[in-house]
């Protein structure tokens, strides 16, 4: 069976576009928008997606600036600069990035970011809109995954689609956003028995777990479709995903490439959530 590649750079650049003129209607207004990234991590991966956030801001005209903490910052520290810049008028946005120190966890800080700035979608009260159907900035790379699958005419309504993940990131908004297109979802994780047997009965396979090669040729029944959200550091240094490859192609129908796949609209999508908030400040 020949796998058709889901890729996510036709899908990103229109997106970005779209953002582009909006960022700079804004700033021909009197300001460009303005993203905050405060990271507490060292980690390779995170580094790497940093990166990638303040170039495509650059690209588009936003303004963004990196609060680094370091690795061993405090929750108090943490949530201390994350209430700064929500109060701050001149921020329009902020993103937290993860992982976080050792014992602080993304709840006990994640409230600190104002809703209307909060555009990955991670705080209590924006978890809580998505949930119950209200209007809010949805987690990007959940939404990633449901835009990308949506760009390729993969259909969600009435299919099954196991999401092997329960972060609060990523597997459980994104299970709430395809019950909002009528899929049937099924949320696996590391306490699921036979993993294999679950997800090779699903039309659409989600793997953002964070283990590298978890999801097999096993684990994909013929014709499904695999969206692979994994970014994960490879032995050689650069980045992979979730999915075996070589054991997953020739058995699905389709799959998601990292990268190249759900990484560039979800970095898209946070872009456009940027502006979203600038305009609705400019408006407020």
């Amino acid at each position: 069976m020949e796998t058709v590649s889901l890729t996510g750079k036709e899908l990103a650049a229109a997106i970005n576009a779209d953002t582009a003129e909006r960022a700079a209607a804004l700033t021909s207004g009197g300001r460009a928008p303005r993203l905050s990234l405060v990271v507490a991590n060292d980690d390779p991966a995170s580094a790497w997606y940093v990166n990638s956030l303040r170039k495509a801001a650059g690209r588009l005209g936003i303004d963004c600036d990196t609060v680094d903490l370091g690795a061993d910052a405090s929750a108090d520290t943490i949530r201390s600069e994350l209430s700064t810049r929500s109060a701050d008028p001149e921020t329009d946005a902020i993103m937290l990035q993860t992982p976080l120190p050792a014992g602080v966890h993304l709840d006990d800080v994640s409230s600190a970011i104002a809703a209307v700035k909060d555009v990955d979608g991670v705080s209590p009260l924006s978890l809580g809109l998505l949930a119950t159907g209200l209007d809010g900035f949805v987690p990007a790379t959940a939404e990633a995954v449901v835009e990308l699958l949506t760009h390729h005419q993969i259909p969600l309504s009435g299919q099954h689609v196991a999401v092997v993940g329960r972060s609060n990131v990523v597997g459980k908004p994104l299970a709430q956003l395809l019950l909002a297109r009528n899929a049937t979802v099924t949320v696996c994780h590391s306490r699921t028995t036979d993993l294999a047997a679950v997800t090779s009965t699903a039309d659409v396979v989600v793997a953002a777990a964070g283990r590298i090669g978890l999801i097999s040729g096993e684990h994909v029944g013929s014709g499904a479709v695999v969206v692979d959200v994994g970014t994960n550091e490879a032995p050689d240094g650069g980045i992979v995903g979730d999915v075996d490859v070589d054991t997953v192609r020739g058995v699905a129908s389709a799959l998601s490439p990292v990268p190249g796949g759900v990484g560039p609209v979800t970095t898209a999508l946070l872009m456009r959530h940027v502006v979203v908030a600038a305009e609705n400040a400019r408006t407020a």
